[in-house]
């Protein structure tokens, strides 16, 4: 069984078929949210710390971590303020870390100051990415997040986006870097726009467990992109994607619909036995009352920040 370890200095969790969903806490990214950008610009943290303990009191198994804060320059300004950024994560919560950034000399930067088994969120199918991001997985022995597009960029045709998926594995495995390490990001379509994105996506995590063998990860609020009660839409679409052998996804654990869709499918698919982590949640819980997790932050870009990273993935590094 496929099983992906990261860790932080004290903590260590299981990405895999047979474990609990892996959430991914989004909310430390400056992408979209003009007003964090400008604090950590500005050397303030103040809602880093806030998100970072927020998303850990929400039931987050992982937190995300981004400091792209500006296009300008981001070969010079971002490896130092990442760098801060988990240093100040690092000291507040023992949740394992992904370092999020599409410049490498960020990334490395990360890598020597993250505590523990970090993630790495991300490679892509572009030759340029793989031949500086692959030796830095290998030399640091961490996992990656590899996202489904090349130089073409981002297909609309999920057999593409498989065979990317598989180019880059196949890459790794010439760097030492074992499937187990290789978490792939699919790419999910906004249903909005495109009527088969559910459809497309739920046959292409099929094809990732069962060929590939590999775990896998999404920016989950993508989805819902451009409609009207977005997180209807997410809470529906977290047990079916995890039915289909998701494994993980880069979300707001702080959005209690979206959480209580998380945990009742760890109940559904044995990964919660004896319904143990349901219980000690709602306990407590009462009809009609909001469930046990923080009330949402102001700002919330609602899947606008991974759409972004995305696209500055797309640019050279």
């Amino acid at each position: 069984m496929t099983r992906t370890i990261v860790a932080s200095a004290t903590k260590e969790i299981i990405i895999g078929f047979d474990q609990p969903f892996c959430v991914i806490g989004e909310r430390i990214n400056p992408t979209g949210r003009k007003k964090l950008a400008a604090e950590m610009i500005a050397g303030d943290f103040s809602t880093v710390e806030k998100d970072a303990l927020a998303q850990a009191a929400a039931g987050a198994t992982m937190l995300d971590v981004n400091a792209g804060v500006t296009a300008v320059n981001p070969n010079e300004t971002e490896p130092p303020l990442l760098v801060k950024t988990l240093e100040i994560v690092q000291g507040l919560t023992d949740l394992p870390l992904s370092i999020d950034s599409s410049v490498t000399a960020a990334i490395e930067a990360g890598l020597k100051v993250a505590k523990g088994r970090p993630l790495v969120n991300s490679v892509t199918g572009e030759e340029e990415k793989l031949e500086a991001i692959l030796p830095l997985i290998k030399k640091y022995n961490v996992p990656v997040v590899a996202i489904s597009n090349d130089e073409t960029g981002i297909s609309e045709d999920p057999d593409v986006r498989f065979a990317v998926a598989k180019k880059i594995v196949e890459r790794a495995a010439d760097y030492g870097i074992p499937a187990h390490d290789i978490v792939v990001d699919p790419l999910v379509m906004p249903i909005g726009a495109m009527g088969t994105a559910g459809q497309q996506v739920f046959a292409l995590l099929r094809r990732l467990r069962e060929e590939l063998k590999v775990n896998t990860t999404c920016g989950l609020s993508n989805i819902s992109f451009g409609l009207p009660h977005r997180h209807g839409i997410n809470a529906a679409f977290i047990p079916m994607v995890i039915a289909a052998g998701m494994t993980s996804a880069i979300m707001n654990p702080c959005r209690p619909q979206e959480m209580e869709a998380v945990r009742g499918a760890n109940v559904l698919t044995g990964a919660d036995p004896n319904c143990s982590e349901w219980i000690m949640t709602y306990r407590d819980h009462k009809p009609g009352a909001a469930a046990a997790s923080p009330a949402p932050t102001a700002g919330d870009g609602g899947g606008r920040r991974r759409g972004g990273r995305e696209g500055r993935r797309r640019a050279s590094a």
